[in-house]
């Protein structure tokens, strides 16, 4: 049968506010208000990796589709991509002009996306953390960026009411 585990992290941690499972589903990622993640088997939420280098809370967590990196988002205005073994940072991404609310990973694990309340998606180099494009079309802060499961398509949610589909070949979006 099923069991439960309850706890209470936000006593030892801080409120926890992003939860992504591994590709595989033996860990769970927890990003929180302290800008900590934390990887834990979801059999006992023992703490197995510490990341730590944010400087504002954690909203978002994506995990590389081979599960050897997970990539956060955060309220300090940077994304970052780890290794899932070391809790080593790999890459800070920096270039959105406000707090980094979202982040996917593109599922050929070469490119991430990241939406921010500056009204963009960014797509970045998953390998270098260099930028690779700017995508503009929301005019309220982007929530929530993903992509589809063939690649083709990356779908962003924003505070101005819009879903967008965006093209991955051209860039450019429809609204839904």
């Amino acid at each position: 049968g099923a069991s439960f585990h309850q706890s209470r992290f936000a006593d030892v941690f801080g409120i926890v506010l992003a939860l992504s499972f591994s590709p595989q589903g033996e860990y769970l990622a927890m990003g929180d208000s302290s800008g900590t993640v934390r990887l834990h088997r979801p059999t006992d939420l023992q703490t197995q990796v510490l990341f730590e280098g944010h400087t504002s809370r954690v909203m978002s967590i994506s995990w590389r589709p081979d599960g050897q990196q997970l990539a956060s988002a955060s309220m300090d205005g940077t994304a970052r991509l780890w290794n899932v073994h070391t809790g080593q940072a790999l890459a800070t991404l920096v270039g959105h002009e406000n707090l980094v609310m979202s982040v996917s990973w593109h599922p050929d694990a070469t490119v991430l996306a990241t939406g921010s309340e500056d009204h963009t998606i960014r797509l970045w180099d998953a390998d270098t953390g260099e930028p690779r494009g700017v995508w503009r079309g929301h005019t309220d802060s982007v929530r929530s960026v993903c992509w589809s499961p063939d690649g083709r398509s990356l779908a962003s949610a924003s505070a101005d009411g819009t879903v967008r589909l965006w093209d991955w070949a051209t860039g450019e979006s429809q609204v839904l």
